[in-house]
């Protein structure tokens, strides 16, 4: 973890969000940031921006959820992912029951609308032999 000296300037927030493991990576929190889908403290933010101690962060999630953070600590570099928590307090409230039933119904609906594979060789070979084409 950072000491209290180099926390005083802070951590760039694109950073901090992939240490921090609420992003697979650094590019991928950038991407979020340039899109406007994380402000700071209730503020639009750019990926460059310093975080402080105590700032609150909203990120924006898939399917208009959102989730709340507050910064706790800085780390210098990666770590594993259950540390990686203790740099951050979720605030996110817990989702309610029709919240969770309309993510379940979302997650049956998409698993019915994917398309169907294209076969593969040996599934290629089988149609050919029911067709009659050797």
């Amino acid at each position: 973890m950072v000491d209290d000296d180099a926390a005083v300037d802070g951590v760039r927030l694109a950073v901090w969000l992939d240490v921090a493991c609420l992003f697979k990576s650094r590019s991928e929190a950038q991407m979020a940031v340039r899109g406007g889908k994380v402000s700071v403290n209730g503020q639009p933010a750019k990926a460059n921006r310093r975080l402080r101690v105590g700032d609150e962060l909203e990120i924006s999630r898939p399917f208009g959820r959102k989730q709340r953070v507050r910064v706790l600590k800085f780390a210098e570099h990666h770590v594993a992912k259950a540390e990686a928590r203790l740099l951050y307090e979720d605030l996110t409230p817990p989702p309610t029951a029709e919240e969770i039933e309309t993510r379940r119904m979302e997650r049956m609906y998409r698993a019915a609308m994917t398309p169907p594979r294209a076969p593969d060789k040996r599934q290629r070979r089988a149609l050919r032999r029911m067709k009659g084409k050797v």
